[in-house]
């Protein structure tokens, strides 16, 4: 059964939702009381949003700012195609609220490559860039492959064992996402949970959805928003990914998505969860995160 929400807001007007009598992991990785689900997009910076998603009289320096107390999440991917410079993510996490998380793409230069056990050095200097400027506010990274690259049981379980848990003091979370067919596949499903890394969920994408929970967190990008809705989605399937996430957030699997491993394997622990509204008619992105968080907050 979905566990219920309760939302608390902070003083900064951001809100975050956390299903109720449940056990969770905070972004530190420290233990709380309850897990938190989160929704956001990807990125902040896109023209087609200034007038429908930010006010016309916002300056584009105060986009990020007002972004994060819509939403309790954002999706960064601005590191997935060059280094960014610590003093950046200072910046953003000045910018933002106490209770707000960023999640990062981590750098194609390492996961776009042929044998994924010789990118260490890539992920050395990608942690080491300053990503951890952003304090608290670090939340998981997401190692994102190519639709062409194909599942090496051996080369993936060395490139698994190459993210680091933790860096300056401060717990680290990470999530693959793969998107050729030949990592539907138990063995690949069993290596994320060996290693705590969570398997990104594809909704409502062309890609390849595997939907098996391997780690203490969910991390899911859903692609179906369209023009034909304000809010991106109907009714109905909003109240749907509302569902699917507390469901996940009190320790069960969501029906109707698509998993690889026997049922009953995944355990049954409550979990944090990030929801990200990612491409679709991304005009409507921001306002299917925020209808989704308002129903969050009903429970």
């Amino acid at each position: 059964m979905a566990a219920t929400g309760a939302a608390s807001t902070s003083p900064t007007g951001a809100a975050s939702t956390t299903p109720t009598g449940a056990a969770s992991t905070t972004p530190t990785g420290a233990a709380s009381t309850t897990p938190t689900i989160r929704v956001g997009i990807g990125g902040w910076t896109f023209a087609p949003w200034r007038g429908i998603f930010y006010p016309e009289d916002l300056t584009q320096k105060r986009e990020l700012e007002y972004a994060s107390r819509q939403l309790t999440t954002i999706e960064i991917n601005g590191t997935f195609y060059g280094s960014q410079k610590p003093e950046s993510f200072a910046k953003w996490h000045d910018e933002t609220p106490d209770d707000f998380v960023f999640s990062l793409k981590a750098p194609r230069f390492a996961t776009h490559r042929r044998i994924l056990a010789e990118a260490g050095e890539s992920i050395e200097r990608f942690i080491a860039s300053g990503v951890l400027e952003l304090k608290h506010k670090l939340g998981p990274i997401n190692w994102q492959f190519a639709p062409t690259k194909q599942f090496d049981e051996q080369d993936f379980d060395a490139f698994l064992s190459l993210l680091p848990k933790e860096a300056g003091g401060r717990a680290l979370r990470h999530a693959v996402e793969v998107r050729h067919e030949s990592f539907r596949n138990e063995a690949f499903v069993a290596l994320a949970r060996k290693h705590g890394v969570a398997i990104v969920m594809a909704g409502d994408s062309k890609y390849l959805q595997i939907a098996d929970v391997t780690a203490p967190f969910v991390y899911a990008r859903i692609m179906g928003t369209s023009d034909a809705s304000e809010r991106g989605y109907d009714d109905d399937a909003l109240d749907l990914w509302t569902a699917r996430m507390q469901t996940w957030a009190s320790g069960g699997q969501p029906a109707g998505l698509e998993t690889v491993a026997k049922p009953g394997t995944a355990g049954k622990s409550p979990r944090d969860v990030f929801l990200y509204v990612i491409s679709g008619f991304k005009e409507r992105n921001p306002a299917a995160g925020i209808a989704l968080i308002e129903r969050l907050k009903r429970g």
